[in-house]
């Protein structure tokens, strides 16, 4: 156990300092993910003159929620997956007594140290400029939130990394995690919550992974209506069924790998 807890320490200590190297490139990436707080002032808006079943201060809180959700479960290893596949690179992990998702595992925690400070300062001048949205969650809600959130960024590194599986076969694997993404947009509740989705639209999504990876965690925190008990078993459960994917792809394409590029 102590020599593991020492390996996780140290690669999480490597790539802490490689990710912080480039701190302007990470203000960028934080700021590339404010869509949320842009949606907000439509939301905004449009709950001013209509009705969804939420207040204007209601959609503010959600999507400062859904800012804070994205910039702890944004994932980007099915680029870097394919890089190393096409590119050879690859080869040189997989002699090591390491298997290789690891070293992208900690590359993606140590950047989310990396880009809290700059996230929560945003959330900071967001509350200082719209202060009647201030709101302070009860505890066990908090930590129900921080579970959903380690869950959700769990499965979304699980779904793209399967994703990148499919590097053995094709070099243009990304393109399956684009095609993804127009539903992930659409559906997971970054463009807007799924309380005001029909609801016939609402039970179908329900059988998704989509609605998992943000409008479960944010609307815990929030405090909009959710169905605890089937929101973590479906986490877990579409966490299950990706990573049995993801093994079976694994162990067939390192048969067609060649390291060609090495």
């Amino acid at each position: 156990m102590k020599r593991i807890i020492r390996k996780a320490f140290t690669l999480l200590s490597v790539y802490y300092a490689y990710m912080v190297e480039y701190r302007a490139e990470l203000i960028l990436w934080v700021l590339s993910g404010s869509l949320p707080i842009i949606l907000m002032g439509v939301w905004i808006q449009a709950a001013q003159g209509g009705q969804f079943g939420l207040s204007p201060v209601d959609f503010a809180r959600y999507f400062i929620t859904v800012f804070i959700v994205k910039q702890l479960t944004v994932v980007w290893v099915i680029w870097d997956f394919e890089r190393e596949v096409v590119e050879g690179k690859l080869s040189p992990k997989l002699l090591q007594p390491l298997d290789p998702v690891w070293h992208h595992v900690a590359g993606h925690i140590s950047e989310r140290f990396a880009r809290l400070t700059f996230a929560f300062l945003l959330v900071g001048l967001f509350f200082i400029l719209y202060p009647q949205a201030f709101w302070l969650p009860s505890l066990s809600r908090f930590l129900l939130f921080i579970l959903a959130v380690v869950l959700a960024f769990a499965l979304r590194f699980t779904i793209q990394y399967t994703f990148a599986m499919f590097a053995f076969w094709t070099e243009r694997a990304s393109a399956l995690e684009n095609f993804w993404l127009l539903f992930y947009l659409f559906l997971s509740g970054l463009i807007a919550p799924l309380e005001v989705f029909p609801e016939p639209v609402q039970k179908i999504v329900m059988f998704t992974p989509f609605p998992y990876l943000i409008d479960f965690p944010a609307s815990l925190l929030v405090g909009l209506p959710v169905d605890i008990g089937r929101g973590f078993a479906s986490m877990v459960g579409w966490i299950l069924v990706f990573l049995g994917a993801n093994r079976f792809l694994w162990r067939a394409g390192l048969k067609r790998y060649s390291g060609m590029g090495a």
